[in-house]
């Protein structure tokens, strides 16, 4: 029996997460908000994830936009207690990432890039 588009996605997420420990949590998110697959701990609320994502995602390329800095790549956030990076995943998701405060972000982005080259396969 073959794996479920959504199945596949939570697979590619938890690959990312075992490639960067650092990354806590992982999520899938359409660009009208709505889960497509998580890695998210049982605490984290995937629809709060998710709703912020998709506004974050669409401010990101709103204000990229407007202020002629080309296509948005990514949202980096950076709290006391780590990073919250997203970053589009073809034209109808964002892949959102929730990192340590002492992660290594050069390998958090490389494994989020490789991440959504993966996604964006299974999101289209």
């Amino acid at each position: 029996m073959s794996k479920s588009r959504a199945d596949q996605m939570v697979e590619r997420l938890r690959a990312m997460q075992i490639a960067a420990p650092d990354i806590e949590a992982s999520a899938v998110v359409s660009v009208d908000g709505l889960i497509m697959a998580s890695a998210l701990p049982a605490e984290v609320e995937e629809d709060r994830v998710s709703a912020m994502s998709a506004a974050m995602l669409s401010l990101g390329e709103r204000i990229a936009s407007e202020l002629r800095r080309g296509g948005l790549e990514q949202v980096y956030i950076k709290g006391d207690n780590g990073f919250i990076v997203l970053t589009a995943v073809g034209e109808e998701a964002v892949l959102t990432v929730l990192a340590r405060q002492e992660a290594k972000l050069g390998l958090i982005f490389l494994e989020m890039r490789r991440a959504a080259e993966d996604l964006r396969k299974l999101v289209g």
